[in-house]
């Protein structure tokens, strides 16, 4: 409590259930949208989720057309974001739909700035400038992990550095986000799997930066306590409306929550996408375990909340226990999901180790880790994370 001055917001509109997004049409006129630009990637057109959006705008109608920009990367590139733009102001478009997973929904609430300054490059961006008057954006995600639909910002490769940058600004936020369990019943298992456990470290994460922002705490035990129940369920049994569901909200929770910030796991996933093109999920999920074994060794009862939202008996454990028994808990929760292996079976070289540490030292993330962490930490994480 003598921490310096926070600020706690959670201020997203958001609708939820299945079938929500019938009430698109309703909701864009209701906002004065009548021309947006769905903006998503390559791999959602042919899903039966694409299917619903489309049939949703075109069977409700808006009284306008909409447009489509579906050229989106797995891993978004500065283009992605100057290419988006350049599409909404081609077709005269008033307003943004980002669907898909955390690249759509970073793109689509990124490409806004670069509608109102044609001439901007991302790596000049600046939170100070005068940002007023962006175009209106509602976040539809396709996945349950990044959060990125109640976010208030886009992590994007910028072409200059070809590091992944965040670009934070409230005014990216979205002014509606439509969490429909329908639209993910599709999503493949390992997939699944891999967006459910970046949710998951961004619970964990978030829950232990030492940051005060007790809003956020309990968001985050809350989304950690649904994951650790949905998660596998979802992965087993794709069309569990329930646990579909669950996971949508728990992902969101993790994208409130990590306003708080996040720790090292970040730093070292955020180059493993960059450099290696690895999706971020599994990047978290490799990384997570040897983070949280570093930060326990050094603070010892860091995980026991955590254990307990997991459902795991550590109230009374000695501290070093209680961590022992969270840490050999992921571990395996991570496993049973189908993620296994480590950054090797991910055709990441030990030769990339160097390079990548220096990029994980020059990213922010860590600098809200629970203990402090150095270059040559992290490079000893990636080692034990190979």
């Amino acid at each position: 409590m003598t921490a310096p001055v926070s600020g706690f917001a959670f201020p997203t509109p958001t609708i939820f259930g299945p079938g929500a997004i019938a009430e698109l049409p309703t909701r864009l006129k209701q906002m004065g949208c009548k021309r947006p630009l769905v903006v998503t990637d390559p791999g959602l057109l042919q899903t039966q989720a694409f299917h619903i959006l489309t049939n949703t705008l075109g069977a409700k109608g808006l009284g306008q057309t909409w447009d489509l920009f579906h050229g989106v990367h797995s891993n978004p590139i500065e283009q992605d974001v100057v290419d988006a733009a350049k599409a909404f102001r081609e077709s005269a478009c008033d307003s943004v739909i980002a669907f898909g997973g955390g690249s759509a929904l970073d793109v689509g609430k990124a490409c806004r700035l670069v509608v109102k300054r044609p001439d901007l490059k991302l790596s000049r961006f600046n939170t100070y400038d005068d940002w007023s008057g962006l175009a209106r954006c509602v976040c539809i995600p396709t996945t349950a992990g990044t959060g990125s639909e109640v976010g208030r910002s886009s992590v994007i490769t910028l072409a200059g550095t070809q590091r992944r940058s965040v670009i934070f600004l409230p005014r990216l936020m979205a002014k509606l986000v439509v969490l429909d369990p329908e639209v993910t019943l599709d999503l493949p298992p390992l997939l699944t799997a891999a967006t459910g456990i970046d949710a998951l470290t961004h619970c964990i994460e978030s829950f232990t930066s030492p940051t005060f922002q007790p809003f956020c705490d309990g968001v985050a035990l809350e989304g950690i306590h649904y994951i650790t129940e949905a998660l596998p369920r979802a992965v087993k049994d794709g069309k569990d409306i329930d646990a579909r569901g669950k996971m949508l909200v728990a992902a969101a929770m993790g994208g409130v929550a990590f306003q708080k910030d996040l720790g090292a796991t970040h730093s070292l996933a955020h180059p493993l996408s960059a450099m290696c093109g690895m999706h971020h999920g599994t990047a978290n999920a490799i990384c997570l375990p040897p983070v949280m074994e570093f930060n326990a060794q050094r603070k010892p009862g860091l995980y026991r909340r955590v254990g307990i939202a997991c459902g795991l008996d550590v109230m009374r454990a000695k501290p070093e226990d209680a961590d022992r028994k969270v840490i050999d808990y992921i571990k395996k929760f991570i496993a049973n999901v189908g993620i296994v292996g480590g950054l090797r079976e991910n055709a990441v070289l030990e030769s990339q180790v160097d390079a990548l540490s220096a990029q994980a030292y020059a990213d922010t993330c860590h600098l809200t880790n629970p203990v402090p962490v150095t270059r040559e930490d992290l490079r000893a994480l990636y080692q034990a994370a190979l």
